[in-house]
Parts: structure tokens; sequence; C-alpha cells
């Protein structure tokens, strides 16, 4: 196999890994809400004003806390490992093929090599 296949093979595996692993999790939580509108495009224009009523830049206010964090962290974590321990489980082969495709991997083969 040539390094453009290799290359290419391995955006597809990652990108599968990607939907299957990271996608529906607290992830998708924290991407919920309303976007603040940024007049300079660069959000240095937008404030939050917290309880205390202290108005923190926009780039400067920390979106997740360490609990969401480690939530987040934990359960792609076990998706990895689940992934990985039972990648050839048919009930996951399944799974893995369909979002394989959705990621533009049409077939098992093409992200096995």
């Amino acid at each position: 196999m040539n390094g453009a296949d290799e290359k290419r093979i391995a955006a597809k595996l990652a990108k599968t890994l990607a939907m299957l692993c990271v996608r529906n999790t607290a992830l998708e939580g924290l991407h919920a809400g309303t976007t603040p509108v940024s007049k300079t495009g660069d959000y240095s224009d937008v404030v939050v004003i917290d309880a205390e009523g202290r108005e923190i830049p926009w780039t400067e206010v920390s979106h997740l806390d360490d609990e969401t964090m480690r939530a987040l962290m934990r359960q792609i974590v076990n998706r990895l490992y689940t992934f990985h321990l039972k990648a050839d489980d048919p009930g996951l082969r399944e799974t893995i093929d369909r979002w394989a495709a959705a990621a533009g991997a049409t077939t098992r083969k093409s992200i096995r090599g």
C-alpha cells in the first residue's frame, strides 16, 4: 500500500472514531445553547457577566469546568476502549460500518486496509 492510500485510510478511520466515540457525548450538551453575536468575528467584543457582576471577556471565559471535562473525557475514553476491545464484534461492526459510511469510508475493508 502506498503512502497516499495509508493517509486516506487513516483519515477515514479518524473520522469514524470521532463520530462513533466523540459525537453524542457530553460534548453535544456543551455545543447546545445560544451562540453570542460577535461583530468583530473574534469574540473580543463579547463579555459574560457572572453572578458577582464581573464582566469576563468571552475569550477568557472557561467554557468547561473540571467536572464537565472529567465526564467528557470519561465518556470518550470508555467509547474508545469499547471500540478497540470489541471492534470485531458483529453488533459493533454494524455500528462501525454505519458511521464509517457517514464518514466516507464505505466498506470495512477500506478502513482496515
